[in-house]
């Protein structure tokens, strides 16, 4: 059973949501995250064996931890693959599809932190793009199909679709019809809003 280390309102809710989506059983078990108030130090510690800086998401499958956001998605997707988040090894979506779990960690992440932050970037100094570039290649792609890799819905929609849902009403990320259509259709998948209301508590 797949364990989910969990802090609720931050980067593990997106995969309360994948769980959901996946439809197996697995347990959730607050990350013992020393920034958390009343963690003890011992039990920080413990967690640092299962994520080496103390933060989440991370999983734990048959005692493997699993950890990072993008490494999560691709595992889970693989390990599921009934459930269809993934598109199989030799699939033609699958080259677009692990493209995405990587710019999503390798681009996006750090350009949307970055402008958070007050960090400034050109393309040729950094290994990510602008916010504006990042924008509009998400938009480009999401105006030719519902999801990232056309008509499946995949795990790389929950990583883009929860950080819009966070974002949505934020200076971070600007009004926009395609990007907002597209976390409405996200926001009202069932999976969607079981995780939603277990992390309301």
């Amino acid at each position: 059973m797949i364990t989910l280390y969990h802090a609720p309102k931050t980067r593990s809710s997106r995969f309360l949501w994948l769980l959901e989506e996946i439809g197996e059983p697995y347990e959730v078990k607050l990350a013992a995250m020393r920034s958390r108030e009343g963690v003890e130090p011992d039990a920080a510690a413990a967690y640092r064996r299962i994520h080496p800086h103390g933060k989440v998401p991370a999983i734990v499958d048959d005692g493997v931890p699993i950890f990072e956001s993008a490494a999560i998605a691709l595992y889970l997707g693989d390990v599921f693959p009934r459930a269809g988040l993934a598109p199989p090894i030799g699939d033609k979506k699958r080259g677009p599809y692990v493209t995405w779990l990587a710019y999503y960690a390798g681009v996006m992440e750090p350009a949307f932190v970055g402008k958070a932050l007050g960090f400034t970037t050109t393309n040729s100094t950094t290994g990510w793009a602008s916010t504006d570039d990042v924008l509009a290649h998400l938009i480009d792609t999401l105006k030719r199909g519902p999801y990232l890799v056309g008509d499946q819905f995949t795990t790389a929609d929950v990583l883009f679709g929860s950080t819009f849902a966070l974002f949505k009403g934020s200076p971070l990320l600007p009004k926009n019809e395609t990007i907002e259509a597209y976390v409405a259709r996200l926001v009202e998948r069932p999976a969607y809003k079981r995780a939603a209301a277990k992390d309301a508590g």
